[in-house]
């Protein structure tokens, strides 16, 4: 296990693509944020799972840096392309405080993507589980459901 620019070394690999330097220096300052200041940043679980997802699907950090480039945060209905393919994605990740457990998984707010992705971390950022969904199953599925739950997500197709 490699150490980070900031001297830790948090995280832990469990996929090839997790010793990606910029991944782990992000999950590793993200860690030493939550832990010197009790919570961890909003928003940086979509953004790690994003890449996860990229990699599941078969980006390399390579590919998805050049298919990013040019790409807003604000893009609507998808995350990222990969084959043709567009991704949303969302992740869940538990602090691992008493009561952080997982009971509810994160629900697309459009249905302008292709296949929808669900990564469900440990507290340190490494994969548990990631399930895919296409759209036409999806949307007969789960799209009326109000609230997902990981059970929901795990009758899917498991990535991870």
């Amino acid at each position: 296990m490699s150490n980070s620019p900031f001297g830790l070394s948090l995280s832990k690999p469990a996929h090839p693509y997790v010793d990606d330097v910029v991944r782990r220096s992000l999950v590793d300052a993200v860690l030493l944020w939550e832990r010197t200041y009790g919570v961890a940043p909003q928003g940086v679980t979509g953004a790690i799972a994003e890449f996860d997802a990229a990699m599941l699907v078969g980006h390399t950090p390579q590919t998805y840096s050049e298919e990013m480039h040019g790409a807003t945060a604000v893009r609507k209905g998808f995350d990222f392309c990969h084959s043709g393919e567009r991704y949303q994605v969302k992740g869940n990740r538990p602090s691992g405080k008493p009561g952080s457990f997982i009971t509810r998984a994160g629900k697309p707010t459009n249905l302008d993507w292709d296949t929808y992705v669900w990564i469900r971390y440990d507290e340190h950022y490494l994969v548990v589980e990631a399930w895919s969904w296409d759209n036409a199953t999806y949307s007969q599925k789960l799209d009326h459901l109000a609230r997902l739950s990981p059970s929901d997500i795990r009758s899917g197709v498991r990535l991870a």
